[in-house]
Order: structure tokens, then sequence, then C-alpha cells
């Protein structure tokens, strides 16, 4: 034979099917048929769906069908929430009306005696030696006991005060604070006698000084012994919020060449810091200025001081650069203008203007004249830097404008003077006094004393004297009150357990972020991170939750039905389901409650079952010893009874079962600190199931099932036989289960792999497949239960392969032979992960998203419309931090005051003075703080690493079209391909000319896996913002203001002795002096 026919020959061997070679699309569709048939007659055998119907039926007597009502139960909860915040309320009004009684009574003292003082400061060691303990001033409570509402220590005989480092603890105002505000602790002390479940009760005063009831430890001390503290009450999200109504702000920064270096590395500093005193409410913009005027980001307004904001900004200022003259006119020209704007989103109350400078000679008074004839809009200026200009105009600007006047020479003054700016702003409220008293509620934020999530009430607490250092001090505001309320606490408030596992409260706040909601999980446990979720980064949104959104918002009350999609609980696939969403306001608050159902939740079923021996019959079924004839069991880890302690994360199902099991043997399930409604629905399910049990046990497992079980909405899951329980992975708490709540959602026999990243822990390789049961009452059809078996992997390949076996063929595909060297086949899930293979090579592979493997495939059925995909963005993870390198950890160029500045009366009245010498010593031993922290291995993630977005890609089917066929055109070669779901399942087959034959495709992967991400764009954002509303009421009116003093001296400075000997260490430790540190 000619070689030319034989290489021909050779090549038309290996290389693609034909057309004529590949299976009918009728011979794929038979193959598909059959293979459903066995595993769907497969499941229904082992897992006994049909008995567990008739067992329901059988225990009727034992169970009610009882209606779920939205707008009652809408009303009820919300109303029971307006309750306790009322609650909250009225404590804090009596604190704040106390709080300003002693503060008036209170003789300010400025000798030696006030010295005499006496309190715990929470950052003292507990573990300090007894020469520690003799601290003037300090004195450490020995009563302290772990306290099971606050999980740690602390004492109710003494309240806690919090200082922040860079504020000296001897100055006359602090010491004078600490003697007035020792009297709240009786009023602390009467509000948690009158209501137990009250909280933390906090007074943050406008020094910066926090006391708090009752008293604990700030931080645990063997585990953050080498931290810094950097806490300052006055940067907290309440205290912003209660101090001052909502601003506008615009950021003016000059940028011309006089500034640069230190300059404007420090005002580089200082405009992130300011930004960091921004909450939600607020609004905020940066310009800088130079020979002309310049947005430094890419907004063109003012744009909500939102997290993604503040970010865009702050990255944007450090991209500043300076060059040029000062033109303070076209400067201010576009910071009024940009205040002026009416046509955009805005705070629409406190409009000011934040100038950061080098100084100059230009007062620029016909700007004013022109844009601020009334001084509607105040001036805050601060003079940056070490230099000799004059700083006379920049005074005289603030001053004209109803601003003040900062100075900032160095590193160390910025955190203070970047937040005094309150104090001003409070002045109308002080002059508004009755009509500034109204409690405000917070957005959800972490606690700074590991209380989890909470919403904090606030009230400010005004200087109602009219005498002292300050003729106008009635002027100033004092601090503000505030009592936290655990988000705990809202959710006892709306429980769930008669929704089914896909029905759900949630609660937003005026500006759209959820305060409760299933997907506000926050990861973090750093209380600095913020935790801010808008209701649409919640769920998928859409136009009807869009439009839900804003009625909810404005406090209306409505329903909507909404056909949409659902994610998972794993957050891996996309459900199409039915909610219905019913809303109704918080009366007396902000907030709007709603509850989601879906239509197979508007019924439930309510267990009747109060006779003890009942209970004790179906709770026999339950014991640990048991297992073996009923199954490895788990419950869900409720709050059953108030004084059944739930299990931590170390403690195992069993544990928490077998203390269960003691409890309501000894209390009885009727005792009234248990929620008997559902302790009984948890027995009623333990006696249903048990009877599926024994039903099983007089059927042999078929051959390829490793295990059957059952899981209830009650709490219940049983594996049997016991040996498969020893490897069960799901979630006992069936309302956090993937599998069972997307069973609930789809009528369909629904196969789940392994995640093929969590195969690594375990060694068993199997399936799950799941489906609801439909159960009938009074033609009502409930959902109460999910049956299902896990497949074993190698027995059902061995059958996927004999079902597609065809005998006495010719010229065509024989079917999908193990390892065919011409055809791949494989089965996926409606996610596009793999759950089977006719390669052995992709058997350890199921589990895996199908694009990492076969990626030309994969997009080939996207653009056939099999599957399609949303991209959605995670706001809560957790990723590592970026990594400064060792050489940038030492000390920056800071500016150090000398001995001359130190005797200069006006350096020395500067509040920044103590805070530059504080920072300065903490940044003395920064570096072994650094490495101590490296050192710190049993830190959790949680801690060690950073709040950040990531996106996410769902897959599922696009349309309800069960047969898919096409043509995947490559280079030089081409590859059929045949997709046809199986119905009634969550399943596609799909058989194609195998991936090996025709490898000039682009083999690049299809990502599915989380990614880190920037989060949508917030210049595109910031074009069509979201809807919000800020308060009703405004306090920004300063006519008629009478203080005098617009930039001056602070009393937080310590004693010029004390200022004199830290220069002394200061430039002992800078000229090298200090040894360096052995490694050990």
């Amino acid at each position: 034979m000619d070689y030319s026919v034989c290489l021909l020959l050779l090549l038309s061997t290996i290389s693609s099917v034909s057309t004529g070679q590949f299976p009918t699309a009728q011979m794929v569709k038979e193959w598909v048929d059959q293979m459903q048939k066995e595993l769907i007659t497969l499941t229904d055998t082992a897992s006994g769906m049909d008995n567990l119907i008739q067992i329901y039926h059988k225990h009727r007597p034992h169970f009610s069908v009882e209606t779920n009502n939205p707008r009652q139960l809408v009303a009820t909860a919300a109303g029971n929430i307006e309750k306790l915040l009322a609650n909250r309320s009225q404590a804090l009004k009596r604190l704040a009306t106390e709080a300003e009684k002693f503060q008036m009574e209170h003789e300010w003292r400025g000798d030696s005696e006030i010295d005499k003082i006496v309190y715990y400061n929470a950052k003292d060691d507990l573990n300090q030696t007894e020469d520690g303990k003799g601290r003037k001033n300090r004195y450490l409570p020995d009563d302290f006991e772990i306290d099971p509402d606050f999980k740690r220590l602390v004492s109710y005989n003494t309240t806690a005060v919090h200082i922040p480092t860079d504020i000296y603890e001897g100055s006359t105002i602090i010491l004078n604070e600490l003697n007035w505000t020792e009297a709240l602790e009786d009023v602390f002390r009467k509000n948690k006698e009158e209501d137990p479940s009250i909280l933390w009760q906090v007074f943050g005063s406008a020094s910066g000084l926090a006391r708090y009831f009752p008293a604990s430890p700030w931080v645990d001390s063997s585990n953050l012994a080498n931290k810094i503290d950097l806490y300052d009450v006055r940067r907290r999200p309440w205290y912003i919020q209660g101090a001052a109504s909502p601003k506008d702000m615009l950021i003016l920064v000059d940028a011309s060449g006089s500034v640069s270096g230190l300059t404007l590395k420090l005002i580089r500093t200082s405009v992130s810091k300011m930004l960091e005193t921004l909450s939600d409410d607020d609004y905020v913009n940066v310009v800088y200025f130079n020979d002309k005027a310049t947005y430094a980001a890419c907004f063109q307004n003012l744009v909500q001081a939102n997290v993604r904001n503040k970010r865009m900004l702050k990255d944007a200022v450090q991209n500043i650069t300076a060059k040029g003259i000062t033109n303070y006119r076209g400067g201010f020209e576009l910071a009024f203008e940009q205040l002026a704007q009416m046509n955009v989103s805005r705070a629409n109350c406190n409009k000011i203007i934040m100038l950061f400078t080098d100084g100059g000679e230009e007062r620029a008074e016909e700007i004013f004249e022109k844009y601020n004839p009334k001084q509607a809009v105040r001036i805050f200026t601060f003079s940056v830097g070490q230099h000799n200009y004059d700083k006379g105009p920049i005074q005289w600007m603030a001053c004209a404008n109803k601003g003040y006047y900062y100075e900032i020479p160095s590193i160390g003054a910025i955190r203070i003077n970047t937040q005094e700016y309150l104090d001003v702003l409070g002045r109308p409220m002080v002059k508004a006094d009755r009509r500034a008293k109204q409690v405000q509620w917070t957005n959800v934020y972490l606690d700074a004393l590991e209380l989890g999530l909470v919403i904090t009430g606030t009230l400010p607490v005004f200087n109602k004297t009219n005498t002292g250092s300050k003729k106008s001090q009635n002027q100033l505001i004092l601090g503000v009150m505030a009592i936290d309320v655990s988000l705990e606490d809202i959710k006892r408030l709306t429980p769930r357990f008669t929704f089914g596992p896909n029905g759900y409260y949630f609660a937003i706040d005026p500006n759209g972020y959820v305060l409760l909601h299933p997907n506000l999980q926050p990861m973090t446990a750093k209380f600095h991170e913020p935790v801010t979720l808008d209701f649409l980064d919640a769920e998928l949104e859409n136009a009807i939750k869009v439009e839900m959104r804003k009625r909810m918002i404005d406090g209306l009350t409505g329903n909507y039905s909404i056909p949409g999609l659902v994610k998972s609980q794993d957050e891996r696939y996309i459900d199409m389901g039915q909610r219905t969403y019913t809303f109704a306001p918080v009366k007396g608050t902000d907030y709007s409650l709603a509850l989601v159902l879906p239509d197979y939740s508007l019924h439930y079923i309510r267990a009747n079952i109060a006779d003890t021996i009942t209970q004790a019959k179906f709770s026999e079924s339950l014991m640990a010893d048991k297992f073996d004839e009923y199954g490895y069991t788990f419950i869900a880890p409720r709050m059953y009874c108030k004084d059944l302690k739930l299990p931590d994360k170390n403690k195992n199902n069993t544990e928490f079962l077998i203390e269960f099991n003691d409890y309501i043997d000894t209390k009885t399930p009727n005792n009234p600190m248990c929620n008997v409604e559902l302790v009984n629905r948890l027995l009623l399910d333990a006696g249903i199931t048990s009877s599926l049990i024994k039903h099983w046990k007089t059927t042999e497992l078929q051959h390829g099932v490793l295990a059957r079980f059952v899981a209830t909405d009650g709490g219940i899951t049983r594996v049997y036989p016991k040996s498969a329980g020893l490897y069960w992975e799901e979630a006992a708490e069936t309302y956090e289960s993937s599998f069972y709540k997307r069973s609930l959602d789809n009528d369909l026999y629904i196969f789940t792999p392994t995640p093929y990243l969590s195969k690594e822990n375990t060694s068993e390789d199997s399936v799950l497949v799941s489906r609801a049961v439909n159960l009938n009452i009074d033609d009502i059809i409930l959902k109460p239960a999910v049956v299902g078996v896990k497949l074993d992997i190698g027995a059902w390949m061995a059958s996927f392969i004999n079902t597609t076996q065809k005998v006495n063929c010719n010229d065509e595909i024989c079917g999908c032979q193990r390892n065919d060297v011409y055809v791949d086949c494989v089965i996926l899930d409606d996610g596009g992960f793999l759950v089977m293979s006719n390669r052995d090579e992709h058997i350890d592979e199921i589990g895996r998203f199908y694009g990492g493997i076969d990626p030309i495939l994969m997009v080939n059925l996207v653009n056939s419309s099999l599957f399609t995909f949303k991209k959605t963005f995670d706001y809560q993870s957790l990723c590592d931090p970026e990594k400064e390198s060792k050489a940038a950890a030492g000390l920056r160029s800071v500016y150090v005051p000398t001995i001359a500045d130190i005797l200069n009366l006006g350096w020395f009245a500067t509040a920044a003075a103590w805070s530059i010498l504080q920072q300065l010593l903490v940044s003395i031993t920064f570096p072994n703080f650094l490495d101590a922290a490296e050192m710190d291995d049993e830190m959790s993630d949680a801690m060690l690493k950073e709040v950040c977005i990531t996106e996410q890609t769902q897959y599922y089917f696009e349309t309800n079209n069960l047969s898919f066929r096409g043509t995947i055109d490559c280079e030089n070669c081409t590859r059929l391909y045949h997709a046809e779901k199986l119905p009634k399942t969550n399943l596609v087959f799909i058989i194609a000319d195998a991936k090996l034959t025709c490898l000039s495709c682009d083999t690049k992967p299809l990502i599915q896996d989380e990614q880190q991400s920037n989060g949508p764009d917030p210049c595109e954002l910031a074009q069509n913002p979201r809807y919000r509303k800020g308060p009703a009421v405004c306090f920004d009116n300063n006519e008629h203001e009478e203080d005098p003093d617009c930039g001056g001296a602070s009393g937080l400075s310590p004693s010029l002795w004390l200022m004199v000997a830290l220069q002394l260490v200061l430039l002992w430790v800078l000229t090298g002096s200090r040894p360096h540190n052995i490694p050990s």
C-alpha cells in the first residue's frame, strides 16, 4: 500500500470522530432516560420517601397544620423590636439627663486635690505585680467573673475607664472628667437593675475619655500584650453619629510647590484620618489646588462617605503631587460650587470646607463675601508642617467663617486635630437643647468589647454650665451617651423556626444597609473594620427589590411577590425561587423590618405532644447509645432552653445531643425555661424519623448506596447505618444546610458532589442525592423533610458506563467506554461541577468546576445556552493584608520639638504637644510590636486578615430546554458534542469527541472559584447612587454663635517637667543610642 495512503488512514483514525460516527440525538436520549430511571428508582427505593409520607399521616394526631400570616408576623416582630429599643431609649435619656446634672454640679478644680481621684483603667494588666498595682490614681477590681451575657470578665460593682493612648491621663481636663463622671456608676447600675437584659452602657467624652459599665478589661492581655491600642471613642461610628448632624464636607488640599516633602506626607495622612471621622450619613469630596483646582479622584460631586468611596479618595490623595503656586481663590470657588449643588444626593445639613495648607499671605476675602456672606458654610483650616509662613491669614479664614484653626506640626498631632471639629459642629445641637435630645440608632457594627454585631442608641450630652474658662462653655457638647443592643437580642424577637429554612426576617436602616439578614455574616473580628452590607448586595439584585428597598427606607408598609434568582447557602449554585416579601416600619426608629417566605412556607407543622409519655417515647430514639438502632443522629444547635448552653465550635454535635437528652430527662421538655414549641417539634421529628429507620432496617441496602439519610425542619438528621454518620460533613442545622435548602426550592432530585477543594479532608468518594418530601395535608402542600442517599462513585461509574453500551456497533460510537481514547462522557450538575465521568483520571476531580477540566467545551455549553452565569461580589470576605517591608516599619520622618519649643508657651499649649510625644514613644518600640505580631501564630484569620471584596461566579441552567448539540471549531480540528438533561434531576449528560483528539483549542481554564476583586467601579456607582434617606432633623444653624474661640489652646497637656524629660529621651533615641534587640 502506498505510504501516503497509510498515513492518511492513520490520521483519520486518531482525528476527531466524524458526524456519521457520532451517536444520534435519539440514542443519547435513550441513554439518558435509562440513567435517569435507574438513579431515581434507586433513590426512591433506598430512601423510602413514600414510606415517610405514610408515617407522617400515621402521626397526624400528634401535629396540626398552622398558617404563617406574614402581615401579622411582621407587625408583631416590629412591635417587639420597637418595645425593646424604646426601653433602651428611656435608659439613655435618664443617663444623659443625670450626666448633665452631675457635670453642672461639679466644681471645676485645678489644684492638686483633683489628683486624688481613683479609678479603674481598663487597660491595666490584671496580672500585674504588686509593684504595678500601686500606681497613682489606679485600682484593680478583685471581683471579675465571666458573665454569660458578655462572655467575658466583668464586674458589676464599678465602671471602667478607657483613655486614648495619645491623651495625657494627668491633664486637668481628664482628671476633672474622671471626677464628675464617677457619679454615672449609680445610674448605670440602676438601669441594669430595672432591665437586666441591658448590655454595655457607655459615656464617650469629647475629650476622648470613655467610661463604661459593667467594668471589663479592655483587652485579653495574654493574647494582645504587644499590640498598640489605637482606640479612640470619638472615632467610633456611634460617637460620630451622636455628636453632630450629618455633614457635607469638601476637603481642600493645597498642592502648591511649597508643600512638597514632609509637609505633603503629613497632609496626605491628615486627609486620610479626616475621612475616617465620616460615617455613611455624610457626604464628601476632595479637591486639590495649585495654579488651578482639580478633583482628586473621579468624583465630580460630593459622594456618600461609605467604605469604598473613602478608600477611593484616600488612594487619590496619595497620588497628589506638589507644584506651581498657591491659588486659594480657585480652590475655594470649586469647593463652594460643590457644596451648592442641589441636583445630586447629599446630606443637606452641615456644610463644611476643610483646608489643609502650609500657610500663605492671601485671605481670599472677596471669595467668602461672594459665596459665604452668611457663614452658612463653616471653614476649618489646618496649618500643616514646620515652616515660617504667616499663619494669620488661614486663621482668619476659620474665624471669619465660624470654623476653627488647627496646627499639625507632626504626625503625632494628626489624630487629635482631625477629629476635634466635631465639637464645633455640636454647637447647634447644644443651642437646640431639647429638640436635639432625640435618640438615634446606628448602622450595625462590631463591638470593640467583643459583643459581636450590635446597633447602638445614642444621645448627646450638653454642657449646661454658664461659668468656666470660656464664657460660651455652655455651647459645648460634653460627649455622647450610648447603650448597645446585640443583634442576638433582636434575632430572639424574630424567631424563624416556623418558616422553614428558606424563610427569614431581615431589617434595613435608612442607608439600605441590613442590620438583620441571614447573609450578614462578617468574618472579621477586628472592631474597626466596617461590616455594612447593602440589602441589594446581601441578595441578588433585581428591579423589584430596588423599588421595595426604597419603600422600606421611606417607612412604608407593603408586600411583593418576587420570582428571582437565589444564591445557595454554600454560594456555589443559583436557583430560581418564588418569594413573598412583606415589610413594615419599626416605629420610633428609622428601621424597617421584612419577612421573606417561599410559597411552601405559608403553612407549618406544629407538634401537639404535650404529654410526657409521648415525649419520652419519641426522645428515646435520640439516645447516643441507640445510634446502632436508629442511625447516627444529629440535632440542630438551637436555643431549645435558655439554660441549655449552645455548643461552641470545639464541641461535636453528639456532646450537645447528650446534654440535650440529660436536660429534658431531668427537667422535662415543658420546663418554663424552654421553648416548648421548638422542643416538641424536635421530639415529633425524632419519633417520625425513627419509624423511617425501622422501615430501612427491613430492606437491604441496595448496591451502590453507601448511606441513607433523612433531615427535617424540626432539626433532626439521621444517617444510616451508624458507620456512615462518622463521615457526615453536612451542617447539623438544617436551616444552614445547602443541599437541604436547595432541595426545598427545586422539585427535583438534587445531586451534590463534595466540593473539590474540600475533598482533601475526606477519603470517601460519594455523591449526595436528596429530594424534598411533598406532604399533602388537607390540600395544603408542606415540605417538612428531605430524604436521600449517598452514592458510591465506583459503583455508579460502572453502571454509568454499562448504560451507554451498544452491542453490534460497527462504524459508530459504542457508548461511553471506560477511558475511551475518542470519547469523553461526563455528567455535570446545574452549577457546572463534575459529578461522573468515563475517565479514571477524572474521578478524583469529581466536585471540580468543569471549566477547569475542559474549558473550551464549557465555553460552548455557555454559548449554546445550556449554562449561563452570574457574577456577584462578596463584601464580607477576608484576604491577606498587603505586606510592608521591614524597612518601612522603622521610624519615619518625624518632628521632634526642641527645648525652645517646649519652653514656648504657644507650642506648649497646643493640643498636639502630648500627642506628638506619646505617639513618638509608641513608635520607639513599634518594630518590636511588628515582630511580636509575626510570631503570634495562634491568632485566627479573623484577626490576622483584612476585610476585602471577592468576586463570585455562579453557573446555572439558562433555559428549560433538554437537548443541546453543537460543534467546537478549533484551528485545524473540530469536536462534536451532545448535551442532554436528565429529567427530574439537576444533572446533564454530555458526550463529546475527546479533548485529546483536538488540542489546538484555547485551553485557558475558566475560573469559577472566588477571586479577590476591587468590586464595582466607585466612579460608575457615584453617577447613579442608590437611594438612601438622611435623618429627619438637621441641626446646623450657626446663627448667634458667640464663641470667640476659633483656634487655640487645649488643656490636654502634661506637666512642663515631664515634657522636658521626654524631650531628652527622644533626643537619645533619635541619635541612635537605643540598644538593639538581641534575637532570642
